[in-house]
């Protein structure tokens, strides 16, 4: 029997990396997309080989559509199917400017990345999914939406990045709905403080945030964390589960006195 396929946008780093290697360890081959970084996509995929799976890498920016279209194009030629498309991809402000100064541009920037190309590129797999189960190609094809904590918290120093998370939210809301009559379920991730490169500037910050119990769980989150969740629903255990939105935050999502 063929192996089933994840597509894991912004997977050579990071959460996406982390994403890449614990889906491989429930038997996904896996296409790793990048926007710049080859050398590092290329270590993922020895991490994805060296778990006992297959692996390629494709440099797509999921913002431009016709590189998101390639991008799945890819997939499909490479391995044959796309069982599981773990949108993943995203950025942040390049320049933390308050919300009553930030500019359009970075606005525009953002939001390309983090939910029109999300959207648009789902929009596409969910139609290739689609046809191939009707052709008896896949059976149980899984989408996943990696969101954040700024679906519902405020950062006025990055609002765009707040509203492209949101947006995330609905956006998967809407898939859920729409996929269900042809059984291809959409859930969410919200992960919470990462220890990755993009959290790497305001490290500082957040090892005091923590130490002083800004989450119950008082350690920064590892991508393998937000890998494993993405992991369970990839083998199955979330299958009467869809337009759901699961924290891996620490505890961060709990209001507490």
């Amino acid at each position: 029997m063929p192996s089933k396929v994840a597509l894991i946008t912004g997977a050579s780093r990071g959460i996406g990396r982390g994403i890449a290697v614990e889906v491989a360890g429930v038997g996904y081959d896996v296409l790793v997309n990048y926007a710049g970084n080859r050398e590092a996509a290329l270590e993922t995929k020895a991490l994805v080989e060296g778990a006992g799976r297959r692996a390629e890498v494709c440099q797509a920016n999921i913002a431009r559509r016709e590189d998101a279209d390639r991008l799945v194009q890819a997939t499909v030629e490479t391995f044959g199917r796309i069982d599981l498309l773990v949108n993943n991809a995203g950025i942040a402000p390049k320049v933390r400017a308050d919300l009553l100064e930030a500019t359009p541009e970075s606005y525009d920037e953002v939001l390309a990345t983090n939910l029109r190309g999300p959207y648009f590129l789902t929009q596409t797999v969910a139609n290739r999914m689609i046809e191939m189960l009707r052709a008896g190609v896949i059976s149980s094809p899984r989408i996943v939406n990696i969101s954040s904590i700024s679906v519902y918290t405020s950062s006025p120093s990055r609002g765009e990045y707040c509203v492209s998370k949101a947006g995330i939210g609905m956006m998967t809301k809407l898939f859920a709905d729409r996929l269900a009559e042809h059984g291809i379920t959409v859930n969410e991730i919200q992960p919470g403080i990462i220890e990755t490169d993009m959290t790497g500037p305001v490290r500082a910050k957040y090892d005091k945030l923590i130490s002083e119990g800004l989450t119950p769980i008082r350690r920064w989150g590892r991508p393998e964390d937000v890998g494993r969740a993405v992991a369970a629903i990839a083998a199955g255990h979330f299958d009467f589960t869809t337009g759901a939105a699961i924290p891996v935050d620490g505890g961060f999502h709990l209001r507490r006195l």
